[in-house]
């Protein structure tokens, strides 16, 4: 079996509600959002910031409603407003329809923009 790694999950548009880089490192996402798109708590993410050119890897865990905050290190990178795209990856022997939404100014779901089919 040969597997490839496939996008799973995307948040486009993200906005940093908090960067603490006091707290032990990681991203803390809202926990609807989360599971909006599949995400599991500890599961590896991709950061990349949509104004500049900070990108990170690090692991998401759940918070409450709009929080999209940068803990320990990877807060030294991004401030409170930046926006970011957030994308988590699969390895797969078949390709993956990943969950892909757009958010507002306050992490809200503003468009569903999941493929409804994979071409190749």
């Amino acid at each position: 079996m040969r597997l490839s790694q496939f996008l799973k999950a995307k948040f486009h548009h993200a906005r940093v509600t908090y960067a603490n880089p006091e707290y032990v490192g990681s991203i803390e996402i809202d926990a609807d959002l989360m599971a909006y798109v599949g995400l599991k708590d500890g599961e590896q993410v991709h950061v990349w910031a949509v104004d500049h050119t900070a990108r990170i890897i690090t692991y998401a865990f759940a918070g409450p409603k709009g929080a999209v905050g940068l803990n320990g290190g990877a807060a030294h990178f991004f401030r409170e407003g930046d926006r970011l795209v957030i994308a988590a990856f699969d390895l797969s022997d078949e390709p993956i329809i990943p969950r892909v939404v757009q958010l507002g100014e306050n992490n809200e779901i503003v468009r569903d923009m999941t493929p409804f089919s994979v071409v190749g």
